[in-house]
């Protein structure tokens, strides 16, 4: 599948129309269900072939934000062969009580992954606290960026963002 297919693929799976409220508080006629892309095991996989692309080289650890980012960067870790941890919004209280689960993370370079951007405000916080527990974190991939202004916020954290659509690229 090409990028172009691969769009048209996620526009007619993921696109549902209507009012909704994104996280971010703003209102949207329409929104990309994630999870309806994200559940379809073929386009999963056409995703995850089509993201690895852009995977940073120095990538020694991909990050799946809960909960949209954690199928896509399984299917990533299994794709190239990349361990992955999976990065709560708030540490559990109970347990071992970590925020990201699974391998360690201290002095690895760690690429976060996120099915949409918006705002980017999830992105910082969860790169905020993986820096505090002792990663380097610069790269973030997502599948569907919505705003392009959410690159400023993340510049402005030294985080660099690589989309694998536009919302204008979708709607073609």
């Amino acid at each position: 599948m090409n990028q172009q297919q691969l769009a048209k693929a996620i526009y007619t799976t993921a696109r549902v129309t209507g009012t909704f409220q994104l996280r971010s508080g703003q209102l949207s006629h329409q929104y990309f269900d994630k999870y309806l892309l994200e559940s379809d095991p073929q386009l999963l996989a056409e995703i995850a072939e089509q993201l690895a692309k852009l995977i940073p080289e120095t990538t020694e650890i991909l990050a799946g934000i809960e909960m949209g980012g954690i199928p896509l960067a399984t299917a990533l870790s299994l794709r190239t062969g990349l361990p992955v941890v999976f990065v709560r919004k708030k540490a559990k209280a109970y347990g071992t009580a970590k925020l990201a689960e699974g391998v360690p993370i201290q002095g690895k370079n760690v690429c976060i992954i996120e099915d949409v951007v918006t705002t980017g405000g999830q992105i910082v916080l969860s790169a905020q606290e993986l820096r505090a527990a002792g990663a380097r974190v610069e790269s973030v991939l997502c599948v569907i960026e919505r705003d392009s202004s959410c690159r400023i916020r993340l510049e402005e954290e030294n985080l660099f963002l690589n989309s694998l659509f536009s919302m204008e690229e979708l709607e073609v």
